[in-house]
């Protein structure tokens, strides 16, 4: 059984895998009790891992390189996710 703390950050990751397939992209939930959200973009091959941690005003996704949006948008935060991904395809 999950704590309320994995509840939460699950609903966060779950409702941006929610707003990723309109945009290009796809993404799986991995982690068990410390969920993460592997972000992936079949047109490019770019792929990056979204975290859900809390903060001090509420909660943020977190992933690499130097990306971090609110939770409270998951839309705006898929639209970041898809900047970073969605350029050039890799060779």
């Amino acid at each position: 059984m999950t704590d309320a703390f994995t509840q939460q950050r699950l609903a966060h990751l779950e409702a941006l895998a929610t707003e990723l397939p309109d945009r290009g992209m796809v993404s799986r939930m991995l982690g068990g009790d410390d969920p993460v959200l592997w972000v992936w973009h079949p047109d490019t091959g770019r792929q990056t891992i979204v975290f859900a941690t809390p903060a001090k005003n509420g909660w943020l996704f977190l992933w690499s390189p130097d990306g971090q949006e609110g939770t409270g948008d998951p839309g705006h935060a898929a639209e970041s996710v898809e900047k970073l991904l969605g350029g050039t395809p890799v060779s």
